[in-house]
């Protein structure tokens, strides 16, 4: 660690600690948020996400739109059913898939206006 990094003088603000530690999340709370981000963090996942963003489909249907094997297709998205992400139906032989909630695009169209 770079001494850059470290308080050259031992001060504390007892009250803004005691501030911020009341407005933090508790951790469960903070480890939902994380595994939320692990899941957007897989590129096939956004990928699908985005490809339901107005329609429901079954996996031959994503499988061919996103060019990868139905076996990966449904391995995504046992993920994002797994994560509430979205929900499936089935129509005799075929399931569908669709967004549980238009709010996960709403998250991603912000990760796309962020710059790291």
């Amino acid at each position: 660690m770079c001494s850059n990094d470290l308080c050259e003088i031992k001060s504390v603000r007892s009250e803004l600690i005691d501030e911020i530690s009341n407005k933090m999340k508790d951790n469960d709370t903070i480890q939902k948020t994380c595994n939320l981000f692990k899941i957007l963090s897989d590129n096939n996942r956004v990928r699908i996400i985005l490809s339901l963003q107005d329609r429901e489909l079954c996996v031959c249907e994503l499988s061919l739109l996103l060019d990868m094997s139905q076996s990966s297709v449904s391995h995504q998205l046992r993920h994002l059913r797994n994560s509430n992400i979205v929900k499936f139906r089935k129509e005799n032989k075929q399931i569908f898939y669709s967004l549980n909630n238009d709010e996960i695009i709403k998250l991603i169209e912000k990760g796309e206006e962020y710059e790291s």
